[in-house]
């Protein structure tokens, strides 16, 4: 099977929906916020902190074309991974299939709260901004979109279904 790529805005579900997913379908999960940690050592936030965005933006085009070559994964990108078109590229490159789970912006702000791990939204008008720009280059990536509003195994189970 080829890579089921799950891009949106960050709150959106990607991971949720994408352990569901998996599990689902019988294959392996990637988070890719997830595999930089695990490889640079420390957290993305820190990475950002200590090194800036460029630096960070450059790991996850690496790890966009090491996803390319693997097979039989559910991957939940970066909010803004997918973003960028190198990284759409270098992932789909294999046959990689990108669905775009589409959440509302009151529904991400439900699931995120006041966090204080997500500093984007401590200006909730920023934010909004933010999630206006990205939702077009979303659309773009995605060969499938979803409505990220439903519960996470209610989208897994759509997704699947597309797949099956």
């Amino acid at each position: 099977m080829n890579n089921i790529i799950l891009c949106g805005f960050m709150g959106a579900g990607k991971t949720v929906v994408g352990r569901e997913l998996a599990k689902m379908m019988g294959c392996r999960f990637i988070d890719t916020d997830e595999m930089i940690e695990k490889e640079q050592g420390i957290a993305v936030k820190a990475i950002f902190a200590v090194h800036g965005e460029e630096y960070f933006r450059e790991l996850e085009h690496e790890t966009c074309k090491k996803i390319s070559e693997m097979k039989n994964c559910v991957v939940s990108t970066g909010g803004g991974a997918l973003t960028y078109k190198r990284n759409v590229e270098a992932i789909k490159k294999n046959g990689a299939k990108v669905v775009f789970l589409d959440t509302s912006f009151d529904a991400i702000c439900d699931r995120i709260g006041n966090s204080s791990n997500r500093p984007l939204f401590k200006d909730r008008e920023q934010a909004k901004q933010l999630y206006d720009e990205r939702k077009k280059l979303y659309e773009e990536a995605a060969d499938y979109t979803i409505d990220g509003d439903l519960s996470a195994r209610m989208a897994a189970q759509r997704i699947a279904s597309i797949f099956k």
